[in-house]
Protein backbone atom coordinates (compact mmCIF):
# COMPACT_ATOMS: atom_id res chain seq x y z
CA UNK A 1 0.00 0.00 0.00
CA UNK A 2 2.71 2.43 1.44
CA UNK A 3 4.31 1.62 -1.98
CA UNK A 4 1.26 2.43 -4.12
CA UNK A 5 1.00 5.69 -2.82
CA UNK A 6 4.59 6.85 -2.75
CA UNK A 7 4.17 6.01 -6.84
CA UNK A 8 1.09 8.26 -6.66
CA UNK A 9 2.53 11.34 -5.00
CA UNK A 10 5.95 10.83 -7.61
CA UNK A 11 3.79 11.00 -10.37
CA UNK A 12 1.71 14.12 -8.74
CA UNK A 13 4.72 15.97 -8.53
CA UNK A 14 5.86 15.05 -11.70
CA UNK A 15 3.05 16.36 -13.34
CA UNK A 16 3.14 19.42 -11.32
CA UNK A 17 6.73 20.32 -12.27
CA UNK A 18 5.31 19.57 -16.08
CA UNK A 19 2.68 22.10 -15.59
CA UNK A 20 4.56 25.17 -14.03
CA UNK A 21 7.79 24.62 -16.83
CA UNK A 22 5.24 24.71 -19.63
CA UNK A 23 3.33 27.78 -18.00
CA UNK A 24 6.30 29.61 -17.32
CA UNK A 25 7.57 28.80 -20.83
CA UNK A 26 4.27 30.18 -22.43
CA UNK A 27 4.16 33.35 -20.08
CA UNK A 28 7.97 33.82 -21.24
CA UNK A 29 7.02 33.81 -24.88
CA UNK A 30 3.91 36.06 -24.40
CA UNK A 31 6.30 38.44 -22.99
CA UNK A 32 8.45 38.10 -25.79
CA UNK A 33 6.00 38.61 -28.38
CA UNK A 34 4.70 41.90 -26.32
CA UNK A 35 8.51 43.52 -26.23
CA UNK A 36 9.01 42.36 -30.35
CA UNK A 37 5.45 44.05 -30.94
CA UNK A 38 6.38 47.26 -28.90
CA UNK A 39 9.97 47.71 -30.12
CA UNK A 40 8.85 46.73 -34.14
CA UNK A 41 9.27 50.77 -34.25
CA UNK A 42 11.93 52.12 -34.51
CA UNK A 43 12.42 55.48 -32.25
CA UNK A 44 13.64 58.43 -34.61
CA UNK A 45 13.38 61.84 -34.00
CA UNK A 46 11.82 64.16 -37.03
CA UNK A 47 11.36 67.89 -38.17
CA UNK A 48 9.37 69.59 -40.58
CA UNK A 49 9.56 70.73 -43.96
CA UNK A 50 9.05 74.33 -43.78
CA UNK A 51 8.97 77.20 -45.98
CA UNK A 52 11.76 80.54 -44.68
CA UNK A 53 13.16 83.67 -45.58
CA UNK A 54 16.72 83.18 -45.78
CA UNK A 55 19.37 85.40 -46.97
CA UNK A 56 20.68 85.12 -50.36
CA UNK A 57 23.91 83.88 -49.24
CA UNK A 58 24.61 80.81 -50.36
CA UNK A 59 27.57 78.39 -49.09
CA UNK A 60 29.56 75.55 -50.52
CA UNK A 61 32.03 73.22 -48.56
CA UNK A 62 35.28 71.86 -50.15
CA UNK A 63 39.21 70.34 -50.08
CA UNK A 64 42.23 72.93 -50.49
CA UNK A 65 44.68 71.29 -52.82
CA UNK A 66 47.78 72.81 -54.11
CA UNK A 67 47.96 74.36 -57.08
CA UNK A 68 51.26 72.01 -57.85
CA UNK A 69 51.82 68.70 -56.59
CA UNK A 70 54.25 67.10 -58.20
CA UNK A 71 55.55 62.82 -57.67
CA UNK A 72 59.77 64.00 -59.43
CA UNK A 73 61.15 60.59 -60.64
CA UNK A 74 64.09 58.98 -61.95
CA UNK A 75 64.34 59.20 -65.28
CA UNK A 76 67.18 55.98 -66.00
CA UNK A 77 67.15 53.17 -63.88
CA UNK A 78 69.92 52.44 -61.30
CA UNK A 79 71.53 52.76 -57.74
CA UNK A 80 70.51 56.09 -55.63
CA UNK A 81 74.24 56.75 -54.21
CA UNK A 82 73.85 60.33 -52.93
CA UNK A 83 70.31 61.94 -51.69
CA UNK A 84 70.55 65.49 -51.09
CA UNK A 85 67.32 66.74 -49.12
CA UNK A 86 64.84 65.72 -46.74
CA UNK A 87 61.12 65.79 -45.93
CA UNK A 88 60.31 69.54 -45.40
CA UNK A 89 63.11 71.21 -47.06
CA UNK A 90 62.66 74.04 -49.38
CA UNK A 91 63.49 73.13 -53.12
CA UNK A 92 63.56 75.21 -56.44
CA UNK A 93 63.16 74.31 -59.83
CA UNK A 94 65.88 72.12 -61.30
CA UNK A 95 67.85 71.66 -57.78
CA UNK A 96 69.72 67.96 -57.56
CA UNK A 97 67.56 66.16 -55.55
CA UNK A 98 69.27 62.54 -55.63
CA UNK A 99 71.96 61.01 -57.72
CA UNK A 100 72.19 57.92 -59.34
CA UNK A 101 74.94 55.31 -60.34
CA UNK A 102 76.30 56.56 -63.66
CA UNK A 103 79.02 54.17 -64.39
CA UNK A 104 76.95 52.82 -67.18
CA UNK A 105 75.90 55.75 -69.02
CA UNK A 106 79.39 57.45 -68.55
CA UNK A 107 80.66 53.71 -70.37
CA UNK A 108 77.64 54.35 -72.97
CA UNK A 109 78.50 58.26 -73.45
CA UNK A 110 82.10 57.47 -73.76
CA UNK A 111 81.58 54.94 -77.11
CA UNK A 112 79.65 57.25 -78.50
CA UNK A 113 82.15 59.69 -78.04
CA UNK A 114 84.64 57.72 -79.36
CA UNK A 115 82.59 56.37 -82.37
CA UNK A 116 81.82 60.31 -83.40
CA UNK A 117 85.62 61.17 -83.45
CA UNK A 118 86.39 58.44 -85.79
CA UNK A 119 82.98 59.71 -88.25
CA UNK A 120 85.07 63.10 -88.14
CA UNK A 121 88.37 62.06 -89.06
CA UNK A 122 86.49 59.62 -91.77
CA UNK A 123 84.67 62.49 -93.13
CA UNK A 124 88.05 64.61 -93.38
CA UNK A 125 89.81 61.59 -95.34
CA UNK A 126 86.85 61.03 -97.73
CA UNK A 127 86.47 64.82 -98.65
CA UNK A 128 90.60 65.33 -99.34
CA UNK A 129 90.72 62.07 -101.08
CA UNK A 130 87.15 63.31 -103.15
CA UNK A 131 89.23 66.10 -104.37
CA UNK A 132 91.81 63.96 -105.75
CA UNK A 133 89.37 61.87 -107.20
CA UNK A 134 90.59 58.75 -104.93
CA UNK A 135 86.58 58.29 -104.04
CA UNK A 136 83.40 58.77 -105.35
CA UNK A 137 80.30 61.77 -104.57
CA UNK A 138 78.14 58.38 -103.36
CA UNK A 139 80.95 57.72 -101.16
CA UNK A 140 81.75 61.41 -99.50
CA UNK A 141 77.87 61.67 -98.91
CA UNK A 142 77.85 57.71 -97.40
CA UNK A 143 80.69 59.36 -94.69
CA UNK A 144 78.61 62.50 -93.69
CA UNK A 145 75.88 60.89 -92.98
CA UNK A 146 77.84 58.72 -90.68
CA UNK A 147 79.11 61.27 -89.11
CA UNK A 148 75.23 63.10 -88.46
CA UNK A 149 74.30 59.37 -86.87
CA UNK A 150 77.54 59.41 -84.86
CA UNK A 151 76.37 63.00 -83.47
CA UNK A 152 73.00 62.08 -82.92
CA UNK A 153 74.49 58.79 -81.23
CA UNK A 154 76.90 60.71 -78.82
CA UNK A 155 74.18 63.47 -78.03
CA UNK A 156 71.21 60.80 -76.86
CA UNK A 157 73.96 58.85 -75.00
CA UNK A 158 74.62 62.42 -73.66
CA UNK A 159 71.10 63.34 -72.00
CA UNK A 160 71.11 59.62 -70.94
CA UNK A 161 73.89 60.33 -68.66
CA UNK A 162 72.94 63.41 -67.53
CA UNK A 163 69.41 62.17 -66.30
CA UNK A 164 71.04 60.39 -63.73
CA UNK A 165 70.16 64.03 -61.65
CA UNK A 166 67.39 63.57 -60.52
CA UNK A 167 65.69 67.68 -60.48
CA UNK A 168 62.46 69.21 -59.38
CA UNK A 169 61.08 70.79 -61.56
CA UNK A 170 58.88 73.05 -59.44
CA UNK A 171 59.61 75.39 -56.56
CA UNK A 172 57.96 73.55 -53.53
CA UNK A 173 58.24 71.85 -50.15
CA UNK A 174 59.97 67.98 -50.32
CA UNK A 175 56.22 66.18 -48.39
CA UNK A 176 57.79 62.75 -49.16
CA UNK A 177 61.04 61.36 -49.93
CA UNK A 178 60.60 57.52 -50.77
CA UNK A 179 64.06 55.91 -51.30
CA UNK A 180 66.90 55.47 -49.24
CA UNK A 181 70.60 55.93 -50.77
CA UNK A 182 71.40 52.24 -51.97
CA UNK A 183 68.13 51.80 -53.59
CA UNK A 184 67.94 50.06 -56.92
CA UNK A 185 65.46 52.40 -58.73
CA UNK A 186 63.60 51.61 -62.31
CA UNK A 187 62.84 54.88 -64.91
CA UNK A 188 59.68 56.00 -64.15
CA UNK A 189 59.77 55.69 -60.70
CA UNK A 190 58.47 58.22 -57.91
CA UNK A 191 61.32 59.28 -55.56
CA UNK A 192 59.84 62.65 -54.13
CA UNK A 193 56.52 64.14 -53.84
CA UNK A 194 56.88 68.25 -53.76
CA UNK A 195 54.05 70.54 -53.49
CA UNK A 196 53.72 74.21 -54.01
CA UNK A 197 51.28 76.19 -51.36
CA UNK A 198 51.88 79.43 -52.49
CA UNK A 199 48.52 79.68 -54.16
CA UNK A 200 45.97 76.51 -53.22
CA UNK A 201 42.75 75.91 -55.23
CA UNK A 202 39.84 75.13 -53.04
CA UNK A 203 37.54 72.59 -54.92
CA UNK A 204 33.80 72.27 -54.31
CA UNK A 205 30.34 71.54 -56.23
CA UNK A 206 27.38 73.86 -56.81
CA UNK A 207 24.08 72.61 -58.06
CA UNK A 208 22.55 73.79 -61.42
CA UNK A 209 20.69 76.39 -59.64
CA UNK A 210 23.92 78.06 -58.59
CA UNK A 211 26.28 77.70 -61.10
CA UNK A 212 24.43 79.77 -63.66
CA UNK A 213 25.22 83.17 -60.73
CA UNK A 214 28.59 82.60 -60.93
CA UNK A 215 31.66 82.95 -63.44
CA UNK A 216 35.62 83.03 -63.78
CA UNK A 217 37.03 85.64 -62.06
CA UNK A 218 34.35 86.44 -59.28
CA UNK A 219 35.59 87.35 -56.42
CA UNK A 220 34.63 84.81 -53.13
CA UNK A 221 34.87 85.25 -49.33
CA UNK A 222 35.95 81.66 -47.80
CA UNK A 223 36.10 80.54 -44.30
CA UNK A 224 38.79 77.68 -43.31
CA UNK A 225 37.62 75.55 -41.05
CA UNK A 226 40.79 76.39 -38.81
CA UNK A 227 40.21 80.06 -38.43
CA UNK A 228 37.15 82.42 -38.10
CA UNK A 229 38.72 84.95 -40.53
CA UNK A 230 37.67 85.31 -44.22
CA UNK A 231 40.39 85.17 -46.79
CA UNK A 232 39.32 86.06 -50.01
CA UNK A 233 39.69 83.68 -53.45
CA UNK A 234 38.91 84.20 -57.14
CA UNK A 235 36.85 81.33 -59.59
CA UNK A 236 39.28 80.20 -61.82
CA UNK A 237 37.58 77.46 -63.36
CA UNK A 238 33.71 76.47 -63.79
CA UNK A 239 33.01 72.77 -65.04
CA UNK A 240 31.29 72.92 -68.27
CA UNK A 241 29.23 69.72 -67.48
CA UNK A 242 27.93 68.00 -64.38
CA UNK A 243 29.41 65.05 -62.55
CA UNK A 244 27.33 62.01 -62.04
CA UNK A 245 25.88 63.48 -58.57
CA UNK A 246 24.36 66.33 -60.84
CA UNK A 247 26.72 69.07 -59.56
CA UNK A 248 29.02 71.50 -61.26
CA UNK A 249 32.77 71.41 -60.38
CA UNK A 250 34.44 74.58 -59.41
CA UNK A 251 37.96 76.04 -58.31
CA UNK A 252 38.75 78.92 -56.59
CA UNK A 253 42.28 80.37 -56.51
CA UNK A 254 43.59 81.54 -52.63
CA UNK A 255 46.62 83.26 -52.37
CA UNK A 256 48.70 81.76 -49.45
CA UNK A 257 52.05 83.83 -49.34
CA UNK A 258 52.06 83.13 -45.52
CA UNK A 259 51.52 79.39 -45.63
CA UNK A 260 49.20 79.07 -42.84
CA UNK A 261 46.77 77.21 -44.74
CA UNK A 262 47.37 73.53 -45.84
CA UNK A 263 46.34 71.38 -49.05
CA UNK A 264 43.69 68.97 -47.52
CA UNK A 265 42.16 71.63 -44.95
CA UNK A 266 38.16 72.04 -45.07
CA UNK A 267 36.49 75.26 -45.94
CA UNK A 268 33.70 76.68 -46.44
CA UNK A 269 32.82 79.14 -49.83
CA UNK A 270 30.32 81.96 -49.39
CA UNK A 271 28.20 83.18 -52.32
CA UNK A 272 26.17 86.49 -52.77
CA UNK A 273 25.84 89.53 -50.90
CA UNK A 274 23.41 88.72 -47.75
CA UNK A 275 21.50 91.58 -48.14
CA UNK A 276 18.50 90.37 -49.77
CA UNK A 277 16.12 87.88 -48.16
CA UNK A 278 14.50 84.88 -50.70
CA UNK A 279 11.26 82.18 -49.59
CA UNK A 280 12.74 78.82 -50.08
CA UNK A 281 11.86 75.68 -48.97
CA UNK A 282 13.94 74.40 -46.23
CA UNK A 283 14.86 70.88 -44.43
CA UNK A 284 17.93 70.29 -41.78
CA UNK A 285 20.79 69.59 -42.96
CA UNK A 286 20.73 66.13 -40.70
CA UNK A 287 17.93 65.07 -43.15
CA UNK A 288 20.05 63.97 -45.46
CA UNK A 289 21.20 60.19 -45.68
CA UNK A 290 24.81 60.09 -46.25
CA UNK A 291 25.88 63.43 -47.96
CA UNK A 292 23.92 66.28 -49.62
CA UNK A 293 24.85 65.27 -52.87
CA UNK A 294 23.34 61.64 -52.92
CA UNK A 295 19.77 63.43 -52.37
CA UNK A 296 17.58 60.94 -49.94
CA UNK A 297 15.60 61.92 -47.43
CA UNK A 298 13.56 59.59 -44.93
CA UNK A 299 10.23 61.25 -44.40
CA UNK A 300 7.25 60.06 -42.04
CA UNK A 301 4.21 58.47 -43.93
CA UNK A 302 1.05 57.18 -42.52
CA UNK A 303 -0.77 53.84 -43.35
CA UNK A 304 -2.29 51.32 -41.87
CA UNK A 305 -1.66 48.04 -40.46
CA UNK A 306 -3.05 44.31 -41.00
CA UNK A 307 -5.31 44.67 -37.92
CA UNK A 308 -6.30 47.85 -39.28
CA UNK A 309 -4.42 50.11 -36.53
CA UNK A 310 -3.06 53.35 -37.83
CA UNK A 311 0.80 53.19 -37.99
CA UNK A 312 3.97 55.92 -38.95
CA UNK A 313 6.77 54.29 -41.39
CA UNK A 314 10.08 55.56 -43.32
CA UNK A 315 9.38 56.10 -46.60
CA UNK A 316 12.67 56.95 -48.62
CA UNK A 317 11.99 60.55 -51.40
CA UNK A 318 13.91 61.44 -53.69
CA UNK A 319 14.86 65.53 -53.92
CA UNK A 320 16.31 67.74 -55.45
CA UNK A 321 19.03 70.06 -53.24
CA UNK A 322 19.64 73.47 -54.05
CA UNK A 323 21.25 76.36 -51.95
CA UNK A 324 22.96 75.75 -48.42
CA UNK A 325 22.09 77.69 -45.57
CA UNK A 326 23.96 76.33 -43.22
CA UNK A 327 22.90 74.03 -41.01
CA UNK A 328 19.61 74.04 -43.62
CA UNK A 329 19.32 73.13 -46.99
CA UNK A 330 16.91 74.03 -49.82
CA UNK A 331 14.38 71.68 -51.15
CA UNK A 332 14.00 72.35 -54.55
CA UNK A 333 11.63 69.51 -55.68
CA UNK A 334 10.77 66.11 -53.65
CA UNK A 335 9.41 67.21 -50.43
CA UNK A 336 6.37 70.20 -49.58
CA UNK A 337 5.65 71.80 -46.70
CA UNK A 338 4.17 70.40 -43.80
CA UNK A 339 5.73 66.97 -44.36
CA UNK A 340 7.69 65.71 -41.46
CA UNK A 341 11.48 64.25 -42.06
CA UNK A 342 13.71 62.08 -39.99
CA UNK A 343 16.66 64.02 -39.06
CA UNK A 344 18.10 60.99 -36.71
CA UNK A 345 18.31 57.15 -36.54
CA UNK A 346 18.16 56.95 -40.28
CA UNK A 347 21.03 54.22 -39.89
CA UNK A 348 18.65 51.77 -38.01
CA UNK A 349 15.67 52.11 -40.84
CA UNK A 350 15.03 50.88 -44.23
CA UNK A 351 12.06 52.15 -46.71
CA UNK A 352 8.66 50.68 -45.02
CA UNK A 353 10.36 50.59 -41.45
CA UNK A 354 7.88 51.46 -39.07
CA UNK A 355 8.80 54.18 -36.53
CA UNK A 356 8.03 55.83 -33.52
CA UNK A 357 8.50 59.45 -32.95
CA UNK A 358 10.29 60.43 -30.05
CA UNK A 359 12.19 64.25 -30.15
CA UNK A 360 12.34 64.54 -26.77
CA UNK A 361 12.89 60.76 -25.33
CA UNK A 362 15.98 58.94 -24.05
CA UNK A 363 17.28 56.37 -25.65
CA UNK A 364 19.13 53.07 -23.67
CA UNK A 365 19.39 49.25 -23.53
CA UNK A 366 17.40 47.64 -21.49
CA UNK A 367 17.94 43.91 -21.47
CA UNK A 368 15.72 41.36 -19.59
CA UNK A 369 16.43 37.47 -20.28
CA UNK A 370 15.10 34.88 -18.72
CA UNK A 371 16.53 30.90 -18.90
CA UNK A 372 13.65 29.55 -20.82
CA UNK A 373 13.52 32.55 -23.19
CA UNK A 374 17.32 33.37 -24.24
CA UNK A 375 17.19 31.29 -27.03
CA UNK A 376 14.37 32.90 -28.70
CA UNK A 377 15.63 36.11 -27.43
CA UNK A 378 19.14 35.31 -29.28
CA UNK A 379 17.01 34.77 -32.42
CA UNK A 380 15.08 38.13 -32.36
CA UNK A 381 17.88 39.77 -31.16
CA UNK A 382 17.87 42.67 -29.19
CA UNK A 383 15.05 45.51 -28.05
CA UNK A 384 15.65 49.02 -27.24
CA UNK A 385 13.23 50.30 -24.58
CA UNK A 386 12.31 53.71 -25.23
CA UNK A 387 11.50 56.45 -22.28
CA UNK A 388 9.51 59.04 -22.73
Amino acid sequence: MKKVITIVVIVALMGLMAFRLYSNKQKNAEEVAIVAQKEAQVAVRAAKVTEEKVADLFTANGTFVAEQDLNVSSEVGGQVIKIYVKEGDFVRAGQVLAQTKADRTNVQLDNAKAVLETAKSDLKRFESAYQTGGVTAQQLEQARLQLKNAQANYNSAAIVSGDTAVRSKINGIVTSKEVEEGTLVSAGQTLFNVVNIDNLKLKITVDESQVGELKVGDVVKIKPSTSSELVEGKITFIAPKSNGALKFPVEILVANKDKKLKAGMYATAQFGSGNDEVTALVVPHSAFVGSVSQNKIFKIVSSKNAKGQEVLKAEMANVKSGRNFGDKVEIISGLTVGEEVITSGQINIDNGTPVKMCNNCTIYLNIKISPSASKRISREGFFIWVSS
